[in-house]
């Protein structure tokens, strides 16, 4: 941390605080300690504070004060903590002293972190005084801990400066905000979980969400929370911006282009490929801290929370999908692929939802488009599927035809219909795991949302 950051941190204390350099020199003085003293920043920035604080004051009313300084200076490897009064015209003014010395630089710079305790010591009951300083500390402790958490981890360098340059910029409490929210999902982890020791799975999970983070905090992305294998993020907060619908598009497709990278490192350390889906959101939610005074952290909740996550599910492999609310929100040129329309759990009205795969302007991200290479078989596949339910699967099997296949989708006609988007199991020895995507002249496409270890032999039998 550089002294620059530092001093912006420090400035922004509620407690009073001053740094005392080599030769006595005062060298920081915070907001809250210049009211304290009744100073200006010139009265005490760069003047020594003998020369201050001894030669203004020739009746000695402050002297135990300057003593508790001196001790500080002079005691520098020592944590020192003094109560002294302060008279500043006719008021005298009860205050607490603690000091420290600067580790990470010169031993020789003295922190003191005066508070105005006058109130408290006016009180009559001495024990409630105490309980109420202990509690201030505690509640400075909680603050500093919550402000260390919060904004600690997983954001981009942009906002972190932001939060430090600005006083309320930091500042928690609950609140309506306009943001995007982005749900992720890896597809047939579940499965992956039971084959997988679980030292390499959670060897594997925390390489993907590093790099993940990466791409995300570019875009000025902040992680909420790990849900499992996938991921809470918004964009817009903690400090609001204009193009968080933009940023968080471009966030997607990045992550999406990452995934690669993601995979070249799981095979070269044996570990299966991975794949992601997104779904993106835009909408009014309520932001601030969520818990108890013990537990504490940043959070975002709201039905549109919840509608990014129903978007997520429609997913298949590689997909980013987003909501109307957060496409028309984008100025840039923006890719789709395609639009659909769905009626998830908790919506009154149909939504149209777009898949993206690229937007311009100042982002230029693009996805790769696959082309689907299937192979038509010679004659069909006759397979026993079973339609899902949410989680559950139905106990009835219904018997289908695989015409066309490849490694990610497969063309299927069925004695049954189907619902576009509409989940199924297929037997094949394992179970192996298809969303419909498109209903098309009675047949069915379907794209493998997870796939069991024997897939590829499964495939390679079918299409000899």
């Amino acid at each position: 941390m550089t002294r620059d950051t530092q001093g912006l941190i420090l400035s922004y204390m509620s407690e009073g605080l001053m740094v005392i350099g080599k030769g006595g020199i005062i060298e920081l003085v915070n907001d809250a300690a210049l009211a304290i003293f009744e100073k200006t920043t010139d009265n005490l920035t760069g003047n020594v504070f003998a020369r201050v604080f001894f030669e203004e004051d020739e009746t000695g009313a402050n002297d135990e004060f300057r003593q508790s300084v001196l001790d500080a200076i002079y005691d520098k490897g020592q944590r020192l903590e003094k109560y002294s009064p302060y008279t500043v015209g006719d008021k005298v003014k009860q205050l607490r002293i603690v000091s420290s010395y600067m580790r990470e630089e010169d031993a020789s710079r003295i922190i003191l972190v005066i508070s105005d305790i006058t109130e408290l010591t006016e009180m009559r009951d001495a024990v409630k005084a105490m309980n109420r300083i202990s509690s201030l500390n505690k509640q400075l402790e909680i603050r500093n801990k919550v402000l260390q958490e919060t904004f600690g981890k997983y954001l981009s360098d942009e906002i972190v400066k932001q939060i430090l340059e600005t006083p309320d910029g930091w500042k928690l409490g609950g609140q309506k905000c306009l943001l995007t929210v982005m749900m992720t999902d890896l597809r047939g982890f579940t499965a992956m979980c039971e084959r997988m020791k679980p030292t390499d799975l959670i060897n594997m999970l925390n390489h993907y969400f590093s790099e993940m983070c990466e791409e995300f905090a570019r875009y000025n992305g902040t992680l909420i929370e790990f849900l499992g294998d996938g991921m809470l993020i918004i964009f817009g907060a903690p400090i609001m911006t204009k193009n968080h619908a933009s940023d968080a598009v471009a966030a997607a497709i990045a992550m999406q282009k990452r995934m690669k990278r993601v995979n070249e490192w799981n095979a070269e350390h044996g570990y299966e490929q991975l794949a992601m889906g997104i779904g993106i959101n835009t909408d009014e939610v309520i932001l601030g801290n969520i818990g108890s005074e013990n537990r504490i952290r940043y959070g975002v909740i709201g039905s549109p929370v919840n509608l990014a996550g129903r978007i997520e599910s429609y997913t298949t492999e590689g997909q980013i999908l987003v909501s109307p609310d957060t496409l028309g929100r984008i100025k840039e040129d923006i890719s789709v692929v395609k639009e659909f329309k769905i009626m998830p759990k908790g919506v009154k009205k149909e939504l149209t939802i777009s898949q993206i795969d690229g937007i311009g302007g100042p982002y230029e991200q693009f996805l790769e488009r696959e082309k689907d290479r299937r192979i038509r078989l010679g004659s069909p596949k006759q397979v026993a599927f079973y339609p899902l339910d949410g989680k559950h699967v139905s106990d009835t099997s219904y018997t289908g035809y695989i015409y066309e296949i490849s490694d990610k989708c497969a063309v299927l006609t069925a004695h049954t219909e189907l619902s576009e988007y509409e989940n199924i199991r297929i037997d094949i020895g394992e179970d192996l795991y298809a969303k419909v995507t498109e209903t098309k002249d009675g047949r069915f496409i379907i794209c493998f949302t997870a796939k069991p270890e024997s897939f590829t032999v499964w495939l390679s039998s079918i299409t000899k």
